[in-house]
């Protein structure tokens, strides 16, 4: 039997973490599992060709916002070239949704629901004849005498009981690894997929640091934490931190999603001693507006996550990296002007506006009505509008989203911007300027090259402070040179 493991990624330089777990856990049908790897820029011919050629027995995708679009043309075109092939879907954008899926895609096999490790393993016994009923797996979905029959969610109780998800790292030279520490989150943020299971599950320490180890030695480049919440677990998180330090290979970066909140003292000491560049931090902040934080369901102490943050900016060693997110309850487009200027204020090396995705199985999708929630129809799901924040502000938001991308993200710009910020009363209001002149000028249409961004800001500053045009052209000239053969006179 050959099952084929397959993933849409967002991006070539990311990878699957689920298919290699679900590979790793099948046991003897280890070496029966082979992994197709994809990303959304191909095109969905080629991944058809590629997947045919491999000639499987079991077909199973994982399943998310980024990809579902894909794998629905896929599975209906699969079905054709391989008619008698199982196609199963699982991952969060089928499990939450598994009824409705099967009765509109009679192609699908089944749905694997929940954490895929336990049900793939049973399911491939199923296929070899070792069980004799769909019935006797837990955590999947499948049609039975043309009714669609859902088994309860499924979790792995004991995270420790799993196998390490990788074997070689040859085909991970440009990529990012993933790991994960813990599964579940102690938080019940409505917008939030995680907040459905709250019960925390900590892979061992010493197994964690043994598996850390492989990829120290190995050298890899970065390795993302996938924990929802690192440091909910002061002890854990404190742990993995010292060894990591303690063990560092001065190449391999280690990236955590952290509550900033939760940082205590004796983590700050240990972060001052760490090599620059050995650890980066996601903080999602999401919104200062105290209404909008307690309708989400959030807990935050934002003076606290200001402090904090910017006693680990001083310290000049550790990447920082804060999540806003526009179309949340209670925030307006004034509000969220406020927000964008509280996070801004903390100089993080990055600053990501994001638009909230509204997740079948979230709270915040059982509750969009009551908050006004028009929404795209196909994934991502993404608002449109709200009760607080129209679709004609929120196209400005868009439109201020790519300049915080375009030139503060990218860090091409820093001492012209600073220079220009010290002027200005709000980082908001001087983006949202730039925002309108670049799409008023339909900038926005267009892919423009490095040189052409600079006078594209060089036209903006020359209206916006004539005063100072001079200045700043200087400084923008001195930025672009040091990045450039060919010069700006």
């Amino acid at each position: 039997m050959k099952i084929l493991l397959t993933a849409v990624n967002a991006k070539y330089i990311h990878s699957n973490l689920a298919v290699y777990s679900i590979r790793a856990n099948a046991r003897e049908y280890r070496d029966q599992i082979e992994l197709g790897e994809y990303t959304i820029n191909q095109y969905v011919e080629d991944i058809l060709q590629d997947i045919y050629k491999k000639k499987p027995d079991l077909i199973a995708f994982s399943c998310y916002i980024w990809n579902i679009r894909q794998i629905r043309e896929l599975v209906r075109e699969l079905k054709k070239v391989l008619p008698n092939v199982p196609i199963w879907l699982g991952g969060p954008e089928s499990s939450y949704d598994a009824k409705g899926l099967l009765e509109k895609y009679p192609e699908v096999t089944g749905i694997l629901v929940g954490e895929g490790e336990e049900s793939f393993y049973e399911l491939c016994k199923f296929y070899d004849g070792k069980i004799e009923s769909l019935a006797d797996i837990k955590g999947i979905a499948y049609r039975e005498n043309g009714e669609v029959v859902v088994k309860p969610y499924t979790l792995v109780s004991d995270l420790s009981s799993l196998k390490f998800a990788y074997e070689d790292f040859e085909d991970f030279e440009h990529k990012i690894i993933y790991y994960e520490s813990s599964r579940g989150c102690p938080f019940s943020c409505s917008y939030c997929l995680s907040s459905i299971d709250k019960s925390v599950r900590f892979r061992d320490l010493e197994l964690v640091k043994k598996e850390l180890q492989i990829f120290i030695d190995a050298k890899v480049p970065q390795v993302k934490f996938v924990d929802r919440t690192f440091n909910c677990k002061p002890s854990h998180a404190m742990e993995i931190w010292t060894y990591l330090m303690e063990h560092d290979n001065g190449v391999t970066n280690f990236h955590f999603e952290v509550a900033a909140d939760l940082i205590t003292e004796e983590e700050l000491a240990l972060f001052a001693r760490m090599r620059k560049g050995l650890i980066q931090l996601e903080i999602g902040v999401q919104s200062t507006n105290e209404e909008t934080i307690c309708e989400i369901r959030r807990k935050m102490n934002f003076e606290k996550v200001a402090e904090l943050v910017t006693k680990v900016r001083e310290m000049g060693n550790i990447h920082q990296h804060l999540d806003l997110i526009a179309g949340l309850p209670e925030e307006n487009y004034e509000s969220f002007a406020k927000s964008f200027d509280d996070v801004f204020a903390l100089r993080p090396e990055q600053l990501q506006l994001g638009f909230l995705k509204v997740l079948k199985g979230s709270y915040m999708y059982e509750n969009r009505k009551s908050y006004g929630l028009v929404y795209r129809s196909e994934p991502p799901y993404e608002v449109l509008s709200t009760n607080w924040v129209s679709y004609d502000e929120m196209i400005r938001l868009k439109g201020i989203e790519q300049m915080v991308e375009l030139y503060y993200n990218s860090h091409q710009y820093d001492r012209t911007l600073e220079a220009v910020l010290e002027g200005e009363t709000s980082a908001f209001g001087f983006f949202e300027s730039l925002a309108d002149d670049y799409r008023s000028k339909g900038y926005h249409l267009v892919n423009h090259s490095r040189k052409e961004k600079y006078y594209i800001l060089k036209e903006f500053l020359d209206r916006r402070c004539p005063e100072q045009s001079e200045h700043y052209w200087e400084l923008l000239k001195e930025e672009f040179n040091s990045r450039e053969v060919r010069k700006i006179k």
